[in-house]
C-alpha cells in the first residue's frame, strides 16, 4: 500500500480540509491512544481528523519505559483480565501489526530467598507464559527458564554474587514509543485521515447541550479554524481533566498524573546479556537493553505541577541509582548517566492515595452528546482503548458503521519488512552502506527504509552519519521533516531520533547540523535556524539544572526556565 507523507504542505492542507466540511469523528490528542483512535475510526470508513497541540507523542507517549508487556506485577495483584488483554496485544504487535518496531527482550529476575521464592515467582511467570500462549499470540517468544546462581552470573556478570541465590529469565517486548506513534499517525493518514500537529484546541463548539466541534489555533502560522464533527473524542491523557473543563462538563472520572523517571547509561557500564527486573519497596525497577545503552527505571510518584515538561529531581535520580546499585558489583555513578527523561502516567483516580495502586484499566465515557472521553490504560493496550472509544462514538452516529478491523491492519513498514530483513546484505551491497546501517534503518522504518535510502541515492552526503551522533544517518533528519511531521529541532532530536538521551551532550553538539538539514526542507532562514539551536540548548540547560534540584518544586521551577516552542 502507499505510504503517507507528513510534510509542511500536508499539514496545511489537512487543517484547511478539516475546517471545510463536517467530519464523522475528530480526535483531540496525538499520543498513542489518540493516534490509535484515528486509525480505528478511519479504517471503519469514517471521515476522521486528528489534532495535537504540540508534537506527536510529545507527552506521555514518548517518555515511557518503552516496554510492550503484559504487566507481570498486575498478575501479582490478581488483575488477570488486564494481563490477558495486554498479552494478546503484545503478541499481535510482535507477530502481525508492527514486527519492525516491537522486538522481544529478555529479563532476569534475581531470587533473594531459597525455596519459597522460586516456587512463588516461578508459578507467576509460568502462568504469564501460559496466558500468553493460550491467546494464540505468544508462541514467538521463548518460555521462561529457571537459572542457578552460577548460570545467572554467566548471563549477567554485572550482578553482585551476594545479590541472588538464583534467578528466573523470561521474555517481554520493547518499542521506541515515539516512533511507534509517528508510524500510527502516518498509517491513519494512508487510509484517509486528516491530521495536524501544533494545532491547539482553544474552545469546544456547542449547539445547545451538544458538542459539535472545536475551535483550533494553528500554533505555527497563527490562524484559527473551526472544525465541526458529529463526534469528538477527547484522548488527551494526563490533560483529560483540563480538556473537559473547557467543555464545561463535570467529568465522570478524574485522571491523576504519576511521574516516572528513567536514566540512560552506556551499554558497557552494566555487563549483562539480558535485561533485569528488580523488586523495590514500592514497585519494580527495570534495567532495559536499548541499543548501545541501558534504560534504568522507573519511579512512581504523584505529580501536580507542569504537565508539559515533568522534571526529574536529584532525589529521583538518587533513588534509581541507589536501587540499581544494590545488586550491581560495580555501582553506577552520576557520571555514568548519559540521559534522563521524565514522563507522566495517566491514572484513573481511585480511593487509594498511592499512585502505584491506582488503576491501569481504562475508561470510556460519553459525558455530553457529541463528546466521548477515553482515559487511563497502558501503552500496550492502546488499540483496545481506541476500539472502545470508537465503539462509544458510533452510538452517537446516525449511520451504520463497520466493526473494528485494526487487529488485522499492519502499521506502515510492517508489510515486506521480513523479506527486506532477509535481504539486508544485498541491500547493503546495492547502497554502499554497511549492513549494520541497513539493520538500523529496517528496525526504525521497516520496509519504508527504502524511502530513506532514496534520499541517500539522490544525495550521497545524506548517507553519512551525524558527526556527534553517529548512530543516525543525516538522511534520517531530512526524512523526519519531509515524511514524519517534524516541525522543530526538538521534535527530531527528542522524538524522531533519541539523540537527546543517547549522548552525553544531550544532543547539543548535533543541534546545528540537524537544524541546517531540517531548515533546507522547511524553508528556514538563518535567523530561524539560530533560534532553533538556541532554543534547544536552553531546553537542555534547563533540564540539567532541574536534575540538580532537591525536590519536585525546585526541579519544576528550573525546567520552566526554558520556553516551550519556537514559532516559525
Amino acid at each position: 500500500m502507499r505510504t503517507a507523507t507528513l510534510g509542511p504542505g500536508q499539514r496545511a492542507e489537512a487543517l484547511a480540509g478539516m475546517a471545510e466540511r463536517e467530519l464523522d469523528l475528530l480526535v483531540v490528542g496525538g499520543g498513542v491512544v489518540g493516534a490509535g483512535t484515528a486509525l480505528d475510526a478511519v479504517t471503519r470508513g469514517l471521515t476522521t481528523g486528528l489534532i495535537e497541540a504540540r508534537d506527536w507523542a510529545s507527552g506521555t507517549s514518548s517518555r515511557s519505559s518503552k516496554l510492550i508487556h503484559g504487566g507481570l506485577r498486575y498478575l501479582e495483584m490478581l488483575d488477570f483480565a488486564l494481563v490477558r488483554e495486554a498479552l494478546k496485544e503484545r503478541g499481535l504487535l510482535l507477530e502481525r501489526l508492527a514486527p519492525h518496531l516491537v522486538k522481544p527482550v529478555p529479563f532476569l529476575y534475581p531470587l533473594r530467598h531459597k525455596g519459597w521464592e522460586r516456587l512463588y515467582a516461578g508459578s507467576g511467570v509460568a502462568l504469564y507464559d501460559a496466558m500468553s500462549m493460550a491467546r494464540g499470540h505468544g508462541r514467538g517468544l521463548p518460555v521462561h527458564r529457571h537459572l542457578s546462581r552460577r548460570h545467572a552470573l554467566r548471563v549477567a556478570p554485572a550482578l553482585r554474587k551476594d545479590a541472588l541465590v538464583g534467578a528466573l529469565q523470561y521474555y517481554d517486548a520493547q518499542v521506541d514509543d515515539a516512533r511507534f506513534v509517528a508510524t500510527l499517525v502516518r498509517t491513519a493518514v494512508s487510509y484517509g485521515a486528516k491530521v495536524a500537529n501544533r494545532a491547539r484546541v482553544t474552545a469546544f463548539l456547542r449547539e445547545g447541550e451538544r458538542v459539535v466541534g472545536v475551535r483550533v489555533q494553528d500554533v505555527e502560522a497563527g490562524g484559527e479554524y473551526e472544525i465541526h464533527a458529529k463526534q469528538v473524542v477527547n484522548a488527551t491523557g494526563v490533560w483529560t481533566d483540563d480538556t473537559q473543563a473547557m467543555v464545561g462538563e463535570r467529568g465522570q472520572f478524574h485522571v491523576r498524573a504519576s511521574k516516572g523517571i528513567h536514566l540512560v547509561v552506556p551499554k558497557d557500564r552494566i555487563h549483562s546479556s539480558t535485561g533485569l527486573i528488580l523488586r523495590t519497596e514500592k514497585s519494580v525497577l527495570f534495567v532495559i537493553p536499548w541499543g548501545r545503552h541501558w534504560i534504568v527505571g522507573t519511579t512512581d510518584t504523584d505529580w501536580d505541577l507542569d504537565k508539559a515538561h515533568p522534571a526529574a529531581s536529584s532525589a529521583d535520580i538518587d533513588y534509581l541509582l541507589e536501587h540499581v546499585n544494590s545488586v550491581l558489583a560495580v555501582p553506577l555513578t552520576r557520571d555514568d548517566v548519559q540521559g534522563v527523561y521524565a514522563g507522566l502516567r495517566p491514572l484513573l483516580a481511585g480511593e487509594s492515595d498511592a499512585t502505584s495502586k491506582l488503576s491501569r484499566e481504562h475508561t470510556v465515557a460519553h459525558p455530553a452528546p457529541g463528546l466521548v472521553v477515553v482515559a487511563g490504560g497502558k501503552y500496550t493496550t492502546y488499540r483496545v482503548m481506541a476500539k472502545d472509544a470508537v465503539d462509544e462514538a458510533v452510538h452517537g452516529l446516525d449511520m451504520r458503521v463497520a466493526d473494528c478491523v485494526t487487529e488485522d491492519i499492519p502499521l506502515l513498514g510492517a508489510e515486506g519488512y521480513l523479506a527486506m530483513w532477509n535481504a539486508r546484505a544485498r541491500i547493503a551491497a546495492r547502497t554502499g552502506l554497511h549492513v549494520v546501517r541497513i539493520e538500523h534503518l529496517l528496525n526504525r522504518y521497516g520496509s519504508m527504509a527504502d524511502e530513506v535510502l532514496d534520499l541517500v541515492a539522490a544525495d550521497p552526503s545524506l548517507g553519512e552519519p551525524l558527526q556527534a551522533a553517529d548512530d543516525y544517518l543525516r538522511a534520517e533528519i531530512v526524512y523526519a521533516a519531509t515524511h514524519e511531521g517534524a516541525r522543530h529541532l526538538d521534535d527530531v532530536l527528542t522524538r524522531r531520533t533519541r539523540i537527546s538521551i543517547e549522548t552525553f551532550d544531550r544532543g547539543t553538539r548535533s543541534a546545528r547540523e540537524a537544524a541546517e538539514l531540517m531548515g533546507a526542507v522547511l524553508g528556514w532562514d538563518k535567523d530561524q535556524t539560530e533560534r532553533e539551536v538556541a532554543h534547544y540548548e536552553k531546553r537542555v540547560q534547563a533540564e540539567r539544572e532541574s536534575q540538580l534540584q532537591p525536590d519536585d518544586l525546585t526541579a519544576d521551577a528550573a525546567r520552566l526556565g526554558a520556553p516551550d516552542i519556537v514559532p516559525l
